[in-house]
């Protein structure tokens, strides 16, 4: 059996499967599926099909390697590197950010693990009617340079679903990396004009709310 016939029969064997998202996306109302969500049931097949998949990176790319046990075939699948881009956080941590991304999604390439689309989130976008005259380019939000500073690489004026939920990674990966309350104060102070965007779905600010109160509530209860 060839490494793709086998790499098929993996992935047949993944969809007869029962498995459950852990993920949700409270602001646009979807699940998801998470990399513990289907990893360990993908490695419990591909050894039973003989298979081995290995994730390496480059500077450039990253590369799933599929490899057939038996006589050593291998198929590869790939995906360029992009950058996390938070700030006050050391590149090392960006680095880990990236590449569990990449993890999940290279998995989900290569096994057809379908992502959430509109039937996951219940209901499908109306198209947008064309514009009469070409619209000057929007402005993206995002903080200054510097410690405790966010910087969200995409248009809020685009997607705002999407916008939203690159906010609440790289908000939660700074208060994840913060060292004290004041440095939880400070990126929320310091990235007022992004939160204050937010605000525009009240359940998705009261989210970043909830995070930032968490985070000072852990330090309080360290310093009593």
């Amino acid at each position: 059996m060839s490494v793709h016939k086998k790499l098929m029969q993996a992935r047949v064997d993944l969809q007869n499967t029962q498995l459950k998202k852990s993920g949700l996306n409270k602001f646009a109302g979807y699940t998801y599926f998470e990399l513990g969500d289907f990893l360990p049931t993908v490695q419990f097949i591909f050894h039973n099909v003989g298979l081995c998949g290995v994730v390496s990176y480059t500077a450039e790319m990253a590369t799933l390697t599929i490899v057939d046990t038996e006589d050593g075939t291998v198929l590869l699948v790939t995906s360029p590197m992009a950058d996390a881009n938070l700030k006050g956080t050391h590149p090392i941590q960006n680095l880990g950010a990236v590449e569990t991304y990449q993890r999940r999604y290279l998995w989900m390439t290569a096994l057809e693990i379908v992502e959430h689309d509109s039937f996951d989130s219940g209901n499908q976008k109306p198209a947008k009617a064309e514009p009469v005259s070409q619209p000057a380019p929007p402005k993206k939000i995002e903080g200054k340079e510097g410690p405790w500073y966010l910087k969200v690489t995409a248009d809020p004026e685009g997607d705002f679903a999407d916008w939203v939920d690159l906010v609440m990674d790289v908000t939660q990966l700074a208060l994840d990396n913060a060292g004290s309350e004041a440095d939880v104060m400070a990126i929320f102070r310091n990235n007022k004009n992004i939160f204050d965007k937010v605000k525009e779905s009240a359940s998705a600010y009261e989210t970043v709310l909830a995070k930032f109160t968490k985070a000072k509530n852990q330090f309080a209860k360290e310093t009593e």
